[in-house]
């Protein structure tokens, strides 16, 4: 009911660098054909990095560790079907022989099945506006896995103060990737000030090889959009003000909602959110990418030139 990728599974025998990629954004988190080009993408900038990609779904009841071109093209295809499954609806969609994209929670427990240690998302979901007590799944599952979650912080139309005080509470270590603050997944700062901060992928390769020594939990890296390709906060939040509104109107909760808020926001930015979201996945992939490049040599692998600043300083 499990089957790894030939090259993904090559690279976990020799100790070599993967990363896991989510397929929800392929399937509901971006809109077609963006989803199918940013899924190559991703994986593209994981490769460049020096690690192997292995995109994570549910095909007709089996996770597939690693998915060929036409698998993410039929997730990236509209009207297919396609469930979103978190962690706690593995066993159900594999019963039924389902298909379905993995959320953050869902694809954290399958890659730490298979011993992948490095995780690269948009953002991760948390404390939905609101209603404090409409939690994502996401937070507890990596309070748990043993894996680092690379991702732009939480989603912009989730309650950010909240959702970085569960991860505290749950003893989740979030560092900030250059940065001192928690990215605002659209923006690069919140005000939200986090407690640890580092400047390369082999430090971080490093704490998650301490956590992992420790059995202790999972570890979000929070690492901002480029510069390039952020939106204002404040332009943010007034598209997330519409689009809550017609959610309440519509009565929409549940899995639903965070797919929904989002193209809401696309249409109402006129598509900015939509290359935001694209910028920032593939900026965590090359990220991604480069910690676990570090981790699989021991600690000795270089930084990513991509990552450094410009005069090659930390």
């Amino acid at each position: 009911m499990l089957e790894i990728a030939e090259e993904v599974s090559a690279a976990l025998d020799a100790g070599g660098a993967v990363v896991a990629l989510e397929s929800t954004i392929i399937a509901h988190g971006l809109p077609f054909p963006e989803n199918i080009a940013t899924a190559h993408d991703m994986e593209a900038a994981v490769r460049a990095a020096g690690a192997t990609p292995a995109t994570i779904a549910i095909i007709d009841g089996v996770i597939r560790i690693g998915l060929g071109a036409d698998e993410l093209d039929r997730l990236a295809r509209p009207g297919v079907g396609v469930l979103k499954a978190g962690a706690s609806d593995l066993a159900a969609a594999m019963v039924a022989r389902r298909t379905a994209a993995t959320t953050v929670s869902a694809t954290c427990v399958a890659a730490a099945r298979v011993g992948i240690r490095v995780f690269a998302t948009g953002g991760i979901g948390g404390v939905h506006l609101g209603d404090s007590s409409d939690v994502s799944s996401d937070l507890d599952t990596l309070a748990r896995t043993p894996i680092a979650v690379v991702s732009s912080g939480v989603k912009a139309i989730l309650d950010l103060p909240r959702t970085l005080e569960r991860l505290e509470s749950l003893g989740v270590l979030v560092i900030g990737f250059k940065t001192d603050e928690l990215p605002g997944f659209f923006s690069r700062s919140t005000g939200l000030p986090l407690e640890h901060r580092m400047y390369r992928p082999i430090d971080v390769a490093n704490a998650i090889r301490v956590r992992l020594a420790l059995g202790q939990g999972g570890l979000l890296v929070a690492n901002p959009i480029p510069v390039e390709a952020e939106i204002p906060r404040a332009q943010i939040e007034e598209w997330m003000d519409v689009a809550h509104a017609d959610a309440s109107r519509i009565g929409m909760r549940g899995k639903e909602l965070t797919p929904f808020l989002l193209a809401r926001i696309a249409g109402l930015s006129g598509g900015q959110t939509v290359v935001a979201n694209r910028a920032l996945a593939v900026s965590n992939a090359t990220l991604g990418g480069a910690i676990a490049a570090a981790l699989s040599a021991g600690g000795r692998g270089a930084m990513h030139p991509r990552l450094e600043d410009e005069d090659g300083s930390m």
